[in-house]
């Protein structure tokens, strides 16, 4: 298989790093220096906010697509950018208190509510989601730009919610996470055109590597959808090529299946 690329998108956690102890393989490295060098475009696309995709700026990666599509940088200029109204944040995490949920805060950096501390769900999910090993700092203040918020609860407990707040999207990510939105337009394919209408590159020219739910419209979006082999079925199914898992370096091997690398 060839085809003609310009631009690759990359989920990070069980994509670019190791679904098994989110570890960068040499490999997946090496396999991203060579994309570079040929003038590909590589762009991350997280769930993750975006002070923690500092980490791999010395791959050479420039554009970040992080807090799920909510905020856009390219070469360190803000290029999209989706911010929660404060009435809603406040109201929201009143419900969450009174619920005795852990919410967290995608603003230029990240903060919890200070809600669950020592739930041993919000710990797994944070490691799972974040590679966050323990419960981040409580945010001082809801008056600065929120992003995004992220509702750590099960589906069950999350219909309250959904109950309390009908004008809300809740998109789950992981069986006790779930982003909440505003607008409609939040997404990380939506983000993606925003890259792509600031790069001049057509989305047919582009190839997109993910493993969870909130991938699949991005891999419907791009010429070449590429699951992971450690995601779901429905993943898998939105795709146009399932490679290995993250730790099989699965992405130097689908780089290899359309000679691009």
């Amino acid at each position: 298989m060839k085809k003609v690329i310009k631009a690759v998108f990359l989920d990070v956690d069980g994509t670019l790093l190791s679904e098994q102890d989110r570890s960068l393989s040499k490999c997946t490295e090496e396999s991203i220096c060579r994309l570079i060098q040929k003038g590909i475009h590589i762009i991350l696309v997280t769930g993750r906010p975006h002070h923690l995709c500092e980490e791999f700026k010395h791959l050479g990666i420039d554009t970040v697509i992080s807090a799920n599509g909510a905020l856009v940088t390219c070469r360190g200029e803000i290029i999209h950018k989706s911010i929660l109204s404060s009435t809603m944040v406040r109201e929201f995490s009143h419900f969450a208190d009174s619920q005795g949920h852990a919410l967290s805060y995608f603003t230029e950096s990240f903060g919890m509510n200070g809600t669950g501390r020592t739930d041993h769900h919000v710990i797994v999910a944070l490691r799972e989601t974040l590679g966050m090993m323990e419960y981040a700092e409580q945010i001082m203040t809801l008056d600065e730009e929120i992003y995004c918020m992220c509702l750590y609860a099960n589906e069950e407990e999350t219909n309250r919610y959904k109950e309390q707040f009908p004008y809300l999207r809740f998109v789950r990510f992981h069986p006790y996470v779930c982003n909440v939105l505003e607008a409609g337009e939040v997404s990380k394919s939506v983000a993606a055109q925003k890259v792509l209408t600031h790069l001049n590159i057509r989305r047919e020219d582009t190839m997109a590597f993910g493993d969870g739910e909130n991938d699949i419209d991005l891999l419907t979006y791009v010429g070449v959808g590429v699951a992971m082999g450690n995601g779901g079925e429905r993943v898998k199914q939105s795709a146009d090529y399932v490679t290995l898992k993250a730790s099989e370096d699965g992405i130097t091997h689908a780089l290899r299946q359309y000679k691009l690398i």
